[in-house]
């Protein structure tokens, strides 16, 4: 539950760039005014008032039809909106928003790229005004990812992302504590062994050492998994293929363990201990099962987002 990446932010945005487009056309036709060009208090008013709604817009400025930018940025200092002086009388005719903005539509929105002030991934857009004494641009900066949240409604989860991550992250811390007990369990039987001196053939205490081994590994795999998923990577709720790799992981770390245990049940079986026959057929089956139905279950999710890719290109 980490933050979007950087591709799957521009991967998003591409997947909706059509919508991208009538939202901030429909921001900026809304403050489309021609006192934009000449009244600063004005400006300050309209990006309090699309901020509120669309925390995702970051600055807004206004250009002369020359390109020079006749105005003080407007942005969000200490959650208060206010003028900043910096910004004015620069040219920006050679910024992609301008140059083409003089063609015939009047919205031209950048591609993705990496903001020089944040770091982060933006879109600049601009759309064009016209007063008695001429024309200008309205240009406003977004941060991409907050519009992608925004958009998919996903704001909501991000402010209890902290919580669950502390959650997962207690869970993890447990599990590695028992990690390490069940570690110092099969070091006091080894050294125990250890002492004993020779092991008569056909003993089954090894394999006790190695059960304990074999469920510190499978404890430890199932806590890495968790933390992995959870807390360290973003996981996209919205895409079939991140919850089908979830579940295989899962189930591929208990398969590992249960294939494992039969193993070693097995091996008790062959030195003589009977009742552990029918346990370690059991788990055998319990093996194929879990990975026949885990091999239907990827194919059949692979299939269906190929299916929902074609059917409108949404996986």
């Amino acid at each position: 539950m980490a933050a979007m990446s950087y591709l799957s932010v521009i991967e998003r945005y591409h997947e909706h760039e059509q919508l991208v487009k009538e939202l901030l056309e429909s921001i900026l036709v809304g403050i489309s005014d021609p006192l934009m060009l000449s009244d600063p208090g004005f400006r300050v008013r309209a990006m309090a008032e699309i901020a509120n709604s669309y925390p995702f817009i970051e600055l807004l400025y206004v250009l002369d039809g020359d390109g020079v930018q006749i105005s003080d940025n407007v942005a969000i200092v200490n959650r208060v909106v206010q003028a900043i002086p910096v910004g004015r009388n620069l040219s920006r005719s050679h910024r992609p928003y301008f140059s083409k903005a003089q063609e015939t539509e009047r919205l031209k929105i950048t591609t993705p790229y990496l903001s020089n002030a944040s770091g982060q991934l933006c879109l600049s857009a601009s759309y064009r005004i016209e007063d008695g004494s001429g024309r200008g641009f309205i240009v406003v900066d977004i941060n991409l990812t907050q519009l992608i949240e925004f958009m998919m409604g996903d704001r909501a989860r991000r402010r209890a992302t902290p919580l669950f991550k502390g959650v997962y992250t207690a869970l993890v811390v447990g599990l590695f504590i028992m990690v390490l007990v069940l570690i110092s369990m099969a070091t006091v039987d080894i050294a125990a062994l250890l002492a004993e001196g020779l092991v008569p053939s056909g003993s089954i205490k090894p394999f006790s050492i190695i059960i304990f081994i074999t469920l510190a590994l499978a404890v430890f795999d199932l806590g890495k998994t968790i933390l992995e998923e959870e807390v360290l990577m973003h996981k996209d709720i919205f895409r079939h293929s991140s919850t089908r790799r979830t579940i295989t992981r899962f189930i591929s770390t208990i398969l590992i363990a249960i294939s494992i245990e039969a193993l070693l049940t097995m091996f008790k079986a062959s030195l003589g201990e009977m009742k552990y026959v029918q346990p370690a057929i059991g788990m055998m089956f319990a093996v194929v099962g879990l990975l026949v139905g885990l091999g239907i279950y990827v194919f059949l999710g692979a299939k269906a987002e190929l299916l929902l890719k074609q059917g409108n290109g949404k996986p």
